[in-house]
């Protein structure tokens, strides 16, 4: 298993595709069910961070927490 970090314990690829998935769900999560998608697309976003691949999973916490923050306002 080729990785950049050594203590990474999701592969790139998972890693990658977590973050994208959480990202399309917070996207959904502005016009349907903001509270529920926003929800899932921070936890596969933290989840995520567990890969090589930060950058995205970041990117899908901090838009699953806006649409999680619209959602209950």
């Amino acid at each position: 298993m080729a990785s950049r970090e050594p203590n990474s314990t999701i592969s790139a690829t998972a890693g990658l595709w977590l973050g994208i998935i959480g990202i399309i769900l917070a996207i959904i999560g502005f016009f349907w069910q903001p509270i529920w998608m926003g929800i899932i697309a921070v936890v596969l976003g933290v989840i995520g961070l567990m890969s090589p691949q930060k950058p995205v999973n970041w990117i899908s916490i901090i838009i699953g927490a806006i649409v999680l923050l619209i959602g209950i306002l």
